[in-house]
């Protein structure tokens, strides 16, 4: 009792004090709602939201709204990426008004009004990083925010605005689209005009320059125009660039560059839209278009696509068709869609060749979302229902859940501050290492080597049994080496595994889950290839095609499992000295496909609704088996005389 009157002077001033905070930081919203407001920010602050209303889609009209609806650009949100260290809250301002216009019985939405000159004097223009991930349902609605965009910073000066389309073949309808929707700019520009004054500043209050790049820049404006249709007869010169490079970070900072003096010389806003289904093949130019644009205070903004689940590519089918020779032939010709990471964090082989399959990451490229944030613009995630991409997952419709991705941002540092990051963690650098081991395509910006000897030959096999053999046995050799490597990378894998409970990223944990899963379905992919490989070397069956004719055997996968019998069994034995009988190592066959199986159910279920989750029940669908079959293959060789477009 002695002790605490003796203490009771100093618990008293700390209550006191504790009290006195709390009034004042009840009173802070009450002195900032007694100003008058000119931006409108709705942000949320009550308990947790009903998962059905945090599901809904962001609809928005495509027509000219009639009304004056100023909102406050380049917001962050954690929905698409996010830096190490965001620099400023994130909020996501489109999210909050679908939220508020959910339901009728909606929660109660505070509000906090800051005007455009108290957020440039607290955080400064080049500390408001930009909106990632707008989901938007198609070019309209993209348009609509845009103009939204375009309004607000009218209301602090006049705007030059600078439009760069990517010349690839895949864009032309796009192209056609954004013309038609162009319009909406000006007509919502007129209705904003007559109802807020700060907007009638005389003429050429927005005038827009049209560019366009693939190998090189084309300016298709002689000067920036305010006239509406020189802009839509500007869209449609762009043409399509037969070289298949896309210069696109460097184009960027080549017309920031050349404008930058203009707009300040005539006190004007610039501002920068990119419209590409792609990301690009200068993305080691990426900081360069982000410097450039910095200075220049010009925001970046970007109607893309979903970047390739921590893969550089995709691919589309292009149909080539001679109707006077009957000839139709599909090709899947490789596209640069992603990663969505300043490096890719997951592995790019399937246990027999490099990756081909076009899983969505939910995130965008990493050059184009680096720059949205990195200047205060945004990055509108367009539709991604893509009829012409090919390995698209026929479960993979839906876009991802936001709530399921917020704890899976990318770190949208620059490629130089991620490897630097990435190389102080072991867990994390072991993994990289293993990513890179195992990495089957060349792609000099992402990886400095290769090993093109994990491309195992699955199709396209000689008929005759002695060909056969021949090349099969390259083939084996191949596996047999890609199947020492996966060893050695479970062993790294277990080296690490006690260290995931201590690592932070949420990204990184599941990298390991998934990655460990699938060394665990690629070695019994491989361990049943050599069977298969074996079965068919050893009991050459007839061709079964129905029209008689082939010229070919391929290898499919296939969820069909091949138990060796006994004279299999001897080969296998001898081959890799087992010592063991045939009934312990088919116990052990057994278990290893089980334990393969339940390390995927852990993936599904430690990180559901993801592109982790999609990707392990994926493997589970594909699975480890094969099954062979012959065909007729190309027998004029028409393929090799038609000549590919470069997308």
């Amino acid at each position: 009792m002695q002790k605490f009157i003796k203490n009771a002077p100093s618990i008293v001033v700390s209550a006191v004090v504790h009290v006195v905070v709390l009034v004042v930081l009840m009173l802070i919203p009450l002195a900032i709602q007694g100003g008058t407001p000119d931006i409108l920010l709705e942000s949320i602050f009550t308990e947790e939201l009903p998962k059905e209303q945090m599901e809904q889609q962001l609809e928005l009209e495509t027509k000219p709204a009639e009304t004056l609806n100023v909102i406050a650009g380049g917001t962050p949100s954690t929905a698409v990426g996010a830096a190490a260290q965001p620099a400023s809250t994130p909020v996501d301002v489109q999210k909050a008004k679908v939220l508020e216009e959910a339901t009728v019985d909606a929660p109660r939405v505070e509000t906090m009004q800051l005007s455009d000159e108290v957020m440039a004097a607290e955080l400064g223009e080049g500390e408001i990083t930009g909106e990632v991930g707008a989901i938007v349902e198609g070019y309209g609605a993209a348009m609509g925010i845009i103009t939204q965009e375009i309004i607000r910073m009218m209301r602090q000066q006049k705007v030059t605005v600078i439009w760069m389309f990517d010349e690839s073949g895949s864009l032309e309808d796009d192209r056609k689209e954004i013309k038609e929707n162009y319009m909406r700019v000006y007509e919502e520009l007129g209705i904003a005009t007559k109802q807020d004054k700060d907007l009638r500043r005389g003429s050429e209050q927005l005038l827009t320059v049209v560019g366009s790049y693939g190998k090189t820049i084309h300016e298709w404006t002689p000067k920036p125009t305010g006239d509406p249709e020189l802009v839509r007869a500007a869209i449609d010169k762009v043409p399509v660039d037969e070289s298949g490079e896309e210069n696109m970070c460097r184009s960027v900072a080549a017309m920031i560059n050349k404008y930058k003096a203009m707009a300040i010389r005539g006190k004007r806003k610039l501002a920068i839209i990119i419209v590409s289904d792609e990301s690009g093949d200068d993305g080691d130019y990426v900081e360069e278009a982000v410097a450039a644009a910095r200075a220049a205070k010009a925001p970046i903004y970007v109607m893309g696509r979903e970047s390739m689940f921590g893969y550089p590519y995709a691919r589309q089918r292009w149909t080539y068709e001679d109707k006077a020779k009957k000839i139709k032939e599909d090709f899947w010709i490789r596209i640069r869609r992603g990663p969505e990471t300043a490096f890719p964090e997951c592995l790019q082989w399937d246990g027999i060749h490099g990756r081909w399959d076009a899983q969505s990451a939910g995130f965008g490229p990493y050059e184009q979302v680096r720059m949205a944030r990195e200047t205060g613009g945004i990055f509108f995630v367009l539709p991604g229902e893509e009829q012409n991409l090919v390995g698209r997952d026929a479960n993979d419709k839906r876009k991802y859940d936001f709530l399921a991705l917020r704890e899976y941002t990318p770190l949208l540092m620059s490629r130089r501050e991620y490897a630097g990051d990435r190389s102080t963690s072991q867990f994390r650098q072991t993994l990289w290492n293993i990513i890179v081991r195992l990495n089957p395509t060349p792609n000099k910006l992402l990886f400095e080597t290769h090993d093109a000897s994990l491309n195992i030959r699955r199709e396209h096999y000689p008929l005759e049994p002695l060909p056969f053999k021949e090349e099969a046995g390259r083939q084996v050799q191949r596996a047999a080496k890609a199947l020492l490597l996966i060893n050695e990378g479970l062993g790294l894998l277990e080296n690490v595994k006690s260290m995931r409970a201590r690592e932070a990223s949420q990204r990184w944990r599941a990298g390991f889950d998934l990655a460990y899963a699938q060394l665990h379905i690629f070695r019994l992919r491989l361990y049943q290839f050599l069977l298969y490989m074996d079965s068919h070397a050893n009991n050459m069956p007839k061709p079964a095609n129905k029209n008689g004719i082939s010229n070919e055997w391929n290898f499919w996968q296939s969820r069909e499992t091949l138990v060796p019998n006994d004279e299999q069994f001897l080969r296998l034995k001898k081959a890799f000295n087992l010592n063991m009988e045939r009934s312990e190592y088919l116990t052990m066959v057994t278990e290893e496909e089980k334990k393969a199986i339940e390390l995927l159910d852990i993936v599904i279920k430690a990180h559901p609704g993801t592109p982790w989750a999609r990707r392990a029940e994926r493997e589970k669908r594909d699975g480890f088996g094969f099954r062979v079959s012959d065909r007729l293959w190309d027998p004029k060789g028409v393929r090799s005389t038609i000549k590919l477009p470069k997308l």
